[in-house]
């Protein structure tokens, strides 16, 4: 089974904030492109990790939602 968890995000480059990002400090997430095992997601105020890495079949549907939530 591969990992879902990467513990230690450092020296992974090329992370975008969400849309919905401020500069405020508040809750964000992170999302890195392409990587080969899926989609890493890790909190913004913590940019050495961890990250959970989302299933690419799972990834779509997530964000679906997130996008109909009021």
């Amino acid at each position: 089974m591969t990992d879902r968890i990467i513990s230690n995000t450092a020296a992974l480059h090329g992370w975008r904030k969400s849309s919905h990002s401020n500069d405020q400090g508040g809750s964000c997430l992170e999302v890195l492109d392409a990587h080969p095992s899926g989609v890493p997601v890790r909190d913004s105020k913590h940019p050495h990790g961890p990250a959970v890495i989302f299933a690419p079949a799972a990834w779509l549907p997530f964000v679906a939602a997130v996008r109909a939530t009021p």
